[in-house]
């Protein structure tokens, strides 16, 4: 019999559960199906936003919008086109009933477990053909998924926590094949971060813009020292660095971060006699609230095991 078994609404970038249907079905095939489920879950974000994986004699489908995901659990032979439809179906009863704020402030797992309710619903509407005769129309949703199919993910392609290889990132949206595994994602960036990246480029800028008057100075006077146009372009590549640090997830990230920190202090102490107390003092605060945020902004870790 052709059926959808259960189906949860998770957050994208950590795999926090938000909502999900009560699972009666316990087979050791359903079991399977869980790990495989976890599995997704820390892989999310590298995936694409409509995708479908073969287990058997089950089926997990999945599509993502917005930073979060509708899954879901059906026999093999449940057809595509009412499973998508089904997804479409939670997908736009969720953005219409919780805002973006919600979703991506909520710290508890399942904080949404009402939801559960119109999962439970529209599902047993889903496993009953007759009563979805009269209330949907299935051609839109035939036309979308043949112009763009859903990925297909092949066993093979799954995460090593279940003894495969390595699930890798999608290449685009869509369709298309796998590429290899991108750099770490790292946390969301916060206010301060921004603020901090901000003034980085500032401070670049400015040490940029310095060396290129020193440079014009060296032309114009012989007598000019041309230490100070390397400090200047040394204070520019720090603060870039810094910035390239921030965005991106690098080996031995924090000790850089406090080299290009320590850099930058050298290259004012140096600088002393061409800029007062409070530029000196502006230039080498930036530098350390940079690396502080470098520092805070750490790796995403590995998704909790929600029991999902």
């Amino acid at each position: 019999m052709s059926m959808i078994l259960s189906a949860s609404v998770v957050r994208v970038r950590d795999g926090l559960p938000l909502s999900a249907s009560t699972d009666y079905e316990q087979s050791m095939g359903v079991q399977q199906c869980r790990k495989y489920f976890k599995t997704l879950l820390k892989k999310l974000a590298q995936l694409p936003d409509r995708c479908m994986l073969k287990a058997g004699q089950y089926n997990i489908n999945f599509i993502s919008s917005l930073g979060v995901s509708y899954m879901m659990l059906c026999t093999e032979n449940y057809p595509s086109v009412l499973a998508f439809c089904f997804l479409d179906e939670l997908q736009k009863e969720f953005i219409t009933t919780y805002n973006m704020m919600r979703t991506n402030t909520a710290i508890r797992p399942y904080c949404f477990i009402e939801f559960d309710n119109f999962i439970q619903r529209t599902k047993q509407r889903y496993n009953n053909p007759r009563s979805l005769s009269t209330k949907i129309n299935l051609a839109d949703m035939q036309t979308e998924i043949k112009l763009r199919p859903p990925y297909q993910i092949s066993m093979s392609e799954l995460g090593s926590t279940n003894g495969f290889a390595h699930l890798s990132a999608a290449e685009f949206k869509g369709t298309g094949k796998i590429s290899a595994a991108p750099h770490q994602r790292l946390e969301a960036i916060t206010l301060p971060g921004i603020v901090s990246f901000i003034l980085s480029l500032l401070c670049g800028a400015l040490n940029l813009i310095r060396g290129f008057h020193a440079i014009e100075s060296l032309l114009q006077n012989e007598g000019e020292d041309f230490s100070y146009v390397i400090a200047f372009f040394l204070g520019t590549a720090a603060c870039l660095y810094q910035c390239y640090l921030f965005l991106y997830c690098t080996g031995w990230r924090n000790v850089k971060s406090f080299l290009a920190f320590g850099l930058i202090c050298l290259c004012n102490m140096y600088l002393y006699e061409l800029r007062n107390l409070w530029q000196l003092f502006f230039h080498v605060t930036v530098g350390a609230f940079s690396a502080l945020q470098i520092r805070l902004r750490q790796p995403q870790g590995k998704s909790p095991d929600y029991n999902v």
